[in-house]
């Protein structure tokens, strides 16, 4: 099609068990846990005090940086609680708790913004606290200004949703298309230099690429790219270079080679907030797993108990034990600390797992078959990671571990997924990772 090879080649287990499953919006939980660092970035600033009445969309946190976000009340009612809550990272942040008084009452400042140009579109999307809807949370108005410098010729649209379980993107697709063309209206119309807009969509999800085929049909501006279902298509370089044939170097982000990355559903609610003024305060996400008794898609305001959504979902199969829980799907998922932990602003999908299905098999020697380069998007070797994590002197380490371009390590999981010797090969990956980058920040600030 291109003339070059498709990044991705790693077929998953689809198990898309709520494909055909519209969102059921779920009863207001009687409270609401809402922490400071849902998003890439500095953590934002509680400037609530217990006590406080608050409605949907009152500000409860403003951004803590640049590169932060804003956080919303996602219920109507009083804080009673701010407290340090441990993440899944193992930081500790503020969090706002807030009892609901079930009305959920809209905060009387929330107007549609005033969008018509670049600018007032960026300030918009910074003010509702919008981050990338697919997991990785980066906030969308620092990546929307990237456009400022007038190099932007190509937005991508991320429908890919190539994770295991994971339907949320899909249903939003199907049931919010609307939505998703005003989002695009948006795009072209306050972000001058941009040419065209791809959508890429694994080809398992036929009915999103024809309706939005249909739905884009008159719009030259607008492709629809069907792409290969294979895993990790839905990553932003992979992504990427699929659609468009531009391979972004490592340590690069894609602005810098005149594309930005958006999820379908950071798009469209984009494109709700610019008709109403209603922030991020929602989520629909997936709720599945094998643990799950009644899968389906729920949509739940921010802060809801990941214990209340695993309940709607009929709770745990008859015949189970409960093993792990998810924020997102069985590859690049983390594990949360407790099912007390909140859904966040990231959560596409909570993905409850069995005992049986969170035990890792038993791991035996490398047999040096080269699975996990043939399955890496980037050809990456991780055994010469874990080789250079065993030197013994630092500097030689470092060296070795900078040779073997680990930092371009996107931590699919692709590696782990086809070890036939069950490696922890994904974990070393990350310990390679941190250490590296630990290490170039300590020698950066001996120079400066």
């Amino acid at each position: 099609m291109f003339g070059f090879k498709f990044l991705g080649n790693t077929p998953v287990p689809h198990r898309k068990n709520t494909a055909a499953m519209p969102a059921v919006r779920l009863p207001v939980h009687k409270e609401v846990l809402l922490h400071v660092a849902q998003h890439i970035g500095a953590p934002a600033k509680v400037v609530v005090k217990v006590g406080d009445e608050v409605k949907v969309g009152t500000l409860i946190a403003e951004a803590g940086g640049a590169v932060s976000a804003p956080v919303h009340s996602s219920v109507s009612g009083k804080v009673t609680k701010i407290e340090k809550l441990m993440c899944y990272n193992g930081q500790q942040v503020d969090a706002v708790r807030i009892e609901s008084d079930g009305l959920m009452t809209a905060d009387e400042s929330i107007t549609p913004p005033d969008i018509h140009d670049l600018d007032s579109l960026i300030e918009a999307v910074r003010a509702s606290g919008a981050v990338g809807l697919g997991g990785a949370g980066f906030p969308t108005a620092v990546k929307l200004a990237a456009a400022k410098n007038g190099n932007i010729k190509t937005v991508v649209i991320n429908g890919a949703e190539c994770e295991p379980y994971i339907t949320s993107d899909t249903r939003t697709m199907l049931d919010d298309t609307d939505s998703v063309v005003y989002g695009v209206k948006l795009l072209l119309d306050n972000m001058p230099t941009v040419e065209q807009i791809i959508f890429g969509i694994e080809s398992n999800k036929r009915e999103c690429i024809n309706k939005l085929s249909e739905a884009f049909k008159d719009n030259a501006k607008v492709k629809v790219k069907a792409l290969p279902a294979l895993y990790p298509q839905g990553s932003e370089k992979v992504i990427v270079h699929n659609t468009t044939g531009i391979a972004v170097p490592t340590g690069k982000l894609p602005a810098e080679c005149g594309v930005i990355v958006l999820n379908v559903s950071t798009l469209a609610f984009i494109a709700r907030y610019a008709k109403t003024g209603m922030p991020l305060v929602e989520r629909t996400l997936t709720v599945d797993g094998s643990a799950i008794a009644e899968p389906k898609n729920v949509t739940v305001p921010v802060g809801t108990p990941i214990s209340y959504v695993i309940e709607a979902a009929g709770g745990i199969k008859d015949g189970k034990s409960l093993g792990k829980v998810l924020y997102g799907g069985p590859m690049m998922g983390v594990c949360v600390c407790t099912v007390d932990d909140p859904v966040l602003k990231t959560t596409n999908a909570i993905t409850a797992l069995d005992v049986k299905d969170s035990n890792p098999p038993a791991e035996t020697a490398c047999i040096h078959c080269g699975r996990c380069v043939a399955a890496c998007p980037h050809s990456l070797n991780p055994t010469e990671f874990a080789r250079a994590l065993n030197v013994e002197i630092k500097e030689d380490r470092m060296a070795k571990l900078q040779a073997t371009q680990v930092l371009s390590c996107m931590e699919c999981g692709c590696c782990s997924f086809v070890c036939p010797a069950h490696r922890p090969l994904i974990q070393n990956n990350r310990i390679a990772k941190a250490e590296l980058k630990d290490y170039l920040a300590h020698q950066a600030t001996l120079k400066n």
